[in-house]
């Protein structure tokens, strides 16, 4: 792949997308915790890192609709969506909701831009890998994952995207959303009895048992996807990296340690690096009763995947230098 200079050759700070709609006031009886993204910025600010931040634009409507039913679409925009649907989201949503859906789809194709010229780029919230085409689930209303990747190949950015998405839960709805699409292939490892209760068909899926622990863990994922990304090539990797699988996670259960989790994300960063793949990051699911322990866990992702690229940049260790583009064809 042949790689342009595009604008300062920056090693090492890395750009991280937010918006203030990241942050809506928690409708009535939800139980998700919609401070998390407000804390992970500030937690990212206080942490004194070298970020570069950005602005996202939201998504158009007419690329949610290119993935997402328009009629569901129009039902989210217009807040206007049926009881039913907001049970399986788990959440009303209210206009303010509306405004944060639109956005995080926004953010997720402008990290994916920046780290197509940086490296690498983390979007502060994002990883809605359960939204389905004409509802959401699972705190997930629409999926950004797969929007993004269906516009960057269908407005000829990249040729091949690879989803890679190490949520404790499958990326069901991300798998059925671009299935049979050409240039998007999508990778899953998680835990087998975990929910969706019934699971979608991705490229790959690594189904794995409750309880495995940091080293069998990044076994696993070294051994099935180092042949996946090798084979497909791709030019752009989109990362759910949820911080789920902790074993302190409300809702995970693969008992990796806050040491496992960062190995995971070096590992995926030198994954990239090695490649010259870009890599852009987005948050996925991370639970907990305490809701600043949940945005740690966040922040330690992007921290680490961040000093992984700027490091590898500085390095010389087969990365593009930080600044460079994907020449077009």
């Amino acid at each position: 792949m042949a790689f342009r200079r595009r604008g300062p050759y920056l090693r090492r700070v890395f750009a991280v997308v937010h918006h203030p709609d990241y942050v809506a006031p928690a409708p009535a009886h939800s139980t998700y915790q919609w401070n998390k993204n407000g804390l992970v910025r500030d937690l990212l600010v206080a942490s004194a890192s070298p970020i570069d931040w950005h602005l996202p634009a939201p998504m158009p409507r007419a690329w949610l609709e290119a993935v997402h039913d328009p009629d569901y679409v129009a039902e989210v925009l217009e807040a206007r969506v049926p009881a039913a649907k907001e049970r399986r989201i788990g959440f009303p949503v209210t206009p303010q909701v509306a405004r944060r859906a639109q956005s995080v789809p926004g953010g997720t194709w402008l990290a994916a831009t920046l780290a197509l010229e940086r490296g690498f780029a983390a979007n502060s919230a994002g990883g809605s890998h359960h939204a389905l085409a004409d509802t959401g689930a699972g705190f997930c209303v629409f999926n950004d994952l797969a929007i993004t990747a269906v516009r960057l190949v269908e407005e000829r950015v990249v040729a091949r995207v690879l989803i890679v998405d190490c949520d404790v839960h499958q990326g069901d709805g991300t798998a059925m959303l671009t299935a049979g699409r050409p240039g998007i292939a999508t990778y899953s490892i998680h835990a087998d009895k975990n929910f969706p209760v019934r699971k979608a068909r991705s490229t790959l899926d690594v189904a794995l048992p409750d309880g495995i622990g940091d080293a069998a863990y990044l076994d696993r994922l070294t051994e099935t996807l180092v042949p996946m990304i090798d084979a497909y090539r791709p030019q752009l990797i989109l990362y759910q990296a949820g911080v789920d699988p902790f074993e302190g996670d409300r809702l995970g259960r693969l008992r990796l340690t806050h040491a496992g989790l960062a190995d995971r994300e070096r590992l995926i960063a030198r994954l990239a690096t090695t490649r010259g793949i870009p890599l852009a990051s987005t948050l996925g699911g991370g639970y907990g009763h305490d809701a600043m322990e949940v945005a740690e866990r966040h922040v330690s992702s992007i921290l680490t995947l961040g000093a992984a690229f700027a490091g590898a940049s500085a390095g010389g260790h087969g990365i593009f230098p930080l600044g460079l583009r994907p020449a077009q064809p």
